[in-house]
Formats: C-alpha cells, sequence, structure tokens
C-alpha cells in the first residue's frame, strides 16, 4: 500500500468513533455543548434575517435593533459556554485515554515491548494523546459548527429564494467530492509523519538513555545523522501532507466561489427584473457567504480529522492489545502461609521472537523450602530465562511450575510475584529519594521497616555520609550513585518486601569486597526459611549454595556442591577456572 493511500477502507473516521467509550461517562457534558452549539448556529443563521428587516424598514425600526442586540447577546453567551465545555471534555478525555493507555502499556509483558520500543510508545502517549484532544476540543466543535451552517444556509437560501437555493443544493456534491477524495491521502500521509515521528522519538529515547555509552564509543556524529535523517522522513510526510491539505482547501475554496457567484449573477438578473427584493438578495449574499465559510471550514479540518483518525487507530491497537500473560478466569490461590517451594517439572521453552531456538529443554528442578540454589553456566545457557518464568513473564510453552504445589499457570500472577523478590542484575532505580526507592519493596512500609531493610544492606556506610541522608533525591536511574550503592538500594528493597523467594541475578557483582561482605552476612540472614535460587559467577556466592546447577544449552548438565561439581563436572570446572575466579582462586 502506498503512503497516500487511505488504510482503513471505507470508513475513514471509524478509528475516532471507536474511542467513544471514552466520552459516554461525559452524555451531560456533551449534551450541554451541543446545545451551545445550536444556540449559536441559530444566532448566526438569524442574523441575515435581522439585516434583512433592518434595510428594509429603512434604518428606523428600534425593535430590529433590538432583536439584533439580542442575536448577538445569544451568540456570545452560546460561543463562551461551547468553548468551555468541550475545552474542559477534551482535557478530561484526553486524561482519561492517557491513564488507560499507561495502565495498559505498563501491563504489558517482555514480548510486548520487544516490538514497541519505550521511545515509540512515549510518542505514542504524548503526540497521538494529544492530536485526539485536539480532535475533541477543536476538530468536532468546529466541524459540527460548519456543518450545521452549511444545512441552515442552504434551508434559508431555499426560504430567501428557491430557484437559486435549488441551484445551489444541486451544486454542493460537486464541491464536497474533491473535499472527502483528497482527505483520504491527507490521512495517508498524515499517518506516514506520525510513524516517522514516532520512529525518532524512540531512537532519541534509546541513545539518551544510553548516553554514556554514546559517548565512549564517540557515535555523537553518528546518532545525530541518523536521528536527522529519521526527522527528514517526517518532514517529507508531513510536507506531502500540508500539500494535499493546501491544495484541499485552495479547491474548497475555488469551487464554492464559482458556484456562489453563477448563483449570485442569476439572482441580480431576478433584481433588475423586479422580481426580487434587494433586502431578499442581500439576505441570500449573507447565507451564500456563510455557507462559502462552511465548506471552506469544513474542508480545512477534514484534513486534519484523517490526521487524527490516523493517530486514534494507533492508540486503539495498543487499548486492544493484551498481555501475554493473563490472569486465569477462576484462579486458585497459593496456600497461605508460603514455604517457598518451587519445582520445575520437564520444562520446554522458546522465545516468541526466536521460535526456532529452545531455550529450555526438559528442565526438571525441585527446591526445597528454605535452601539455597545457585544456578552456573555459560552466556545462553537459560538461567534468565529460569527467573522469567517463575515472575510469570512468559507463558510456559511445555510443563508446569509449581509453587508451594500449585501450577502457576493457575494463579494470578500478580499473587505469584508477590512471593518472589527479585534483584537484578541491572539495578533500576526510579526519580525520587533513596527512602522512595526502597519503599518500591513494599509500598505500605513505614519509614522504619524502610531503614531497617537499608542497614541490613549495608546501605548506611554511604547514606548517612549524605547531607539529606536516606531523603536525598536521585538523578534520573539512579544517576550520581556507584553500581554497587544501587545494588544496595535494590538488596534494600528485596529485603523490605521479605518475601517466600528470593530471585538474585549477579546481585552482588557491582560490589566491592567490604560491600559485598556486608550485603552477604545479610543475605545469610535474609535467606534463613527462604527458597533462595541465585544466578552466579563470583566463586564465594556460589560457595555458599546448597546445591549448584549446572546448566548448558537449556539442559541440566549436573547438580551438586561446590567440591563435588569441581571433581566430577568438566563443564563446572572450566567455568569455575575462567569465571568464578574473579575474586579467589581455587
Amino acid at each position: 500500500m502506498r503512503p497516500g493511500q487511505a488504510q482503513s477502507g471505507p470508513g475513514g473516521l471509524l478509528p475516532l468513533w471507536a474511542l467513544r467509550g471514552f466520552l459516554a461517562p461525559h452524555r451531560a457534558v456533551m449534551l450541554s455543548a451541543l446545545l451551545a452549539l445550536l444556540g449559536a448556529v441559530a444566532a448566526t443563521l438569524a442574523l441575515p434575517v435581522g439585516i434583512r428587516s433592518l434595510v428594509e424598514a429603512e434604518g428606523t425600526g428600534s425593535r430590529v435593533f433590538l432583536a439584533l442586540a439580542a442575536i448577538a447577546l445569544l451568540l456570545a453567551v452560546c460561543s463562551a459556554l461551547r468553548y468551555y465545555l468541550v475545552t474542559w471534555l477534551g482535557e478530561r478525555v484526553s486524561t482519561e485515554l492517557r491513564k488507560k493507555l499507561y495502565a495498559t502499556v505498563i501491563g504489558m509483558g517482555p514480548s510486548f515491548h520487544l516490538r514497541h520500543p519505550s521511545g515509540e510508545l512515549l510518542s505514542r502517549l504524548g503526540n497521538d494523546a494529544m492530536l485526539v484532544q485536539n480532535v475533541l476540543t477543536s476538530m468536532v466543535p468546529v466541524a459540527l459548527r460548519n456543518l450545521l451552517l452549511l444545512v441552515g444556509s442552504l434551508i434559508m437560501m431555499l426560504v430567501s429564494s428557491p430557484v437559486q437555493g435549488i441551484q445551489v443544493l444541486l451544486l454542493v456534491p460537486i464541491v464536497v467530492a474533491p473535499i472527502i477524495l483528497l482527505g483520504r491521502r491527507v490521512r495517508g500521509f498524515s499517518r506516514l509523519s506520525q510513524d516517522c515521528l514516532a520512529s525518532s522519538s524512540g531512537f532519541a529515547g534509546e541513545t539518551l538513555a544510553g548516553l554514556q555509552t554514546v559517548q565512549a564509543y564517540n557515535l555523537e556524529q553518528h546518532c545525530t545523522e541518523r536521528y536527522a535523517t529519521l526527522s527528514e522522513r517526517s518532514f517529507h510526510a508531513a510536507r506531502a501532507r500540508s500539500r494535499y491539505r493546501a491544495l484541499l482547501t485552495g479547491l474548497a475554496i475555488l469551487l464554492v466561489a464559482i458556484a456562489v457567484l453563477g448563483v449570485l449573477w442569476s439572482g441580480a438578473r431576478e433584481v433588475a427584473a423586479g422580481d426580487m427584493s434587494g433586502g431578499a438578495l442581500g439576505q441570500f449574499l449573507l447565507y451564500a457567504v456563510l455557507l462559502t465559510a462552511a465548506i471552506g471550514g469544513i474542508s480545512e479540518v477534514w484534513g486534519e480529522l484523517q490526521r487524527a483518525a490516523g493517530a486514534a487507530e494507533r492508540l486503539q491497537s495498543l487499548l486492544q492489545a493484551r498481555p501475554e500473560v493473563r490472569t486465569p478466569t477462576r484462579p486458585r490461590h497459593l496456600p497461605e502461609p508460603g514455604s517457598g517451594r518451587v519445582e520445575f517439572r520437564q520444562v520446554g521453552f522458546c522465545y516468541p521472537n526466536r521460535p526456532e531456538r529452545q531455550v529450555l529443554d526438559n528442565f526438571t528442578l525441585q527446591t526445597e523450602p528454605g535452601t539455597t540454589v545457585a544456578l552456573v553456566g555459560p552466556t545462553g545457557a537459560g538461567k534468565s530465562t529460569v527467573f522469567r518464568l517463575l515472575l510469570r513473564f512468559f507463558e510456559i510453552h511445555i510443563g508446569t511450575i509449581l509453587l508451594d504445589g500449585v501450577d502457576i499457570c493457575t494463579v494470578a500472577p500478580a499473587e505469584v510475584r508477590a512471593r518472589i523478590g527479585l534483584v537484578p542484575q541491572e539495578t533500576v532505580l526510579f526519580s525520587g529519594s533513596i527512602l522512595d526507592n526502597i519503599r518500591c519493596g513494599r509500598l505500605d512500609a513505614g519509614e522504619g521497616a524502610a531503614l531497617q531493610a537499608g542497614r541490613l544492606a549495608g546501605l548506611e556506610s554511604f547514606v548517612l555520609s549524605l547531607p539529606e541522608g536516606y531523603d536525598t533525591r536521585l538523578g534520573e536511574r539512579g544517576t550520581g550513585l556507584s553500581g554497587g550503592q544501587q545494588q544496595c538500594i535494590a538488596m534494600a528493597r528485596a529485603i523490605l518486601k521479605a518475601p517466600c523467594i528470593l530471585l538474585l541475578d549477579e546481585a552482588t557483582s557491582a560490589l566491592d569486597a567490604e560491600s559485598e561482605h556486608l550485603v552477604q552476612n545479610a543475605l545469610a540472614q535474609l535467606s534463613q526459611g527462604r527458597t533462595t535460587l541465585i544466578i552466579a559467577h563470583r566463586l564465594s556466592t556460589v560457595r555458599r549454595a546448597d546445591r549448584i546447577v549446572v546448566l548448558e544449552q537449556g539442559h541440566i548438565e549436573a547438580i551438586g556442591t561446590h567440591q563435588e561439581l569441581l571433581d566430577s563436572n568438566p563443564l563446572y570446572a572450566r567455568l569455575a577456572r575462567f569465571q568464578l575466579l574473579s575474586d579467589a582462586v581455587l
């Protein structure tokens, strides 16, 4: 399909109509705005009649002046009321739309976010939602007003002069047809422009998030050139859209002007022949002006409506997205209190974007409550996948995962995740204070509990040296903290949650020896009575595990203690020699 072609079939504005659910709760406001609009249109249509009466009364009719003043007052009040109501409605609906979009996007799993980069989603939340807001605050009210003026002007023209009115009525389809045809082209280029804009926003978001990497590898010029290329694509699409919109507006005005002039020429001949009064012709002329303005306004708004329809179509696709992992219709509940027993039974899995590669194959493992199990293996062996499946980030293709004896696929994902504390290798910190970030582990926790979690995670040594202590505000993604300090905060977050199961993904990889000693002591206390699964390469972390599981290409190669595996498993011995000896020597 070429960029300029319509992409949604005959219902060009159907994507906008699909968003009507956001308007439904505000029927009273919509009705009030419609009544105000009708009042303003009625006042506008009454003005030519009042002016004709004034002309034919030769300027002596005081009642006519009073009537015109009343019409002007009605027009002013109704216009002001309509503007306030539609602006309120647009802001309200836009807010609700953004809230629902965010709730939808943040609830989607990793597969969705692999297909939709964060920069692109931010563009949808910002630019596309703003276009929909503009539809409600300006485009739709203007389109309705002009449509009502068009219909009302035609009716009054028929009343003023039936012959000329019929002539105008016959000419309207000739004027409107090009508007509809060119409007479809405008919509195609509008969608292309918005897609290009989303791509450039997505690229900008990625590069700014990884700014240190960009600068470390001297990629500034390369990124600048690529962003410029993406921006130029958006500009060319916008230029094509503007070209068609300009053609649309000019053609509409020209056709309307030719049609009205032709009809007025006929009306002037009737006045000369005495078949029509000058006041009637003047009234007809004013309605012709209103008609011309209405058609010109519709042609102007039509292009914007087509553009907004493209944005609404993209937003609708996001709103209709459903997470791959869903809560069962009748979910089971995990037993209380939880013991932390985890069992993988012949689990097989491949990622949706790589269906040909089996990441886990016949993976079977049982962990007893309160034990610590370390997962080791080369890159791509499937260690992180074990964590992701246990956290219900993906649906299990083959096999079963049991948590406290219950199949996790039959339990609401939120209930499963409530039993698990995760400390990822790459710590994610949010804007706010250090204390706010610790409380992410348990939002209802008191300040005392959060401070205790910070002490157990070894935060005291550097937090108390800060002027504001735990109230110190963090920059974006924890800028200003070392990697070890960030991981200590993530550890405190998990400690505060006090889960049945701990998942530690290289949790101590960024810590120095002193910090690691503190955290290891905290973890030793925290792990008592809790199941702990560790992905680790450091010998100090692996040695304290009750069991070590060696993975290679999704298979379990061996299970045992550190010494047992050194003596019996060549893969583990090789890993110990080249990877596990970062901080000690065998």
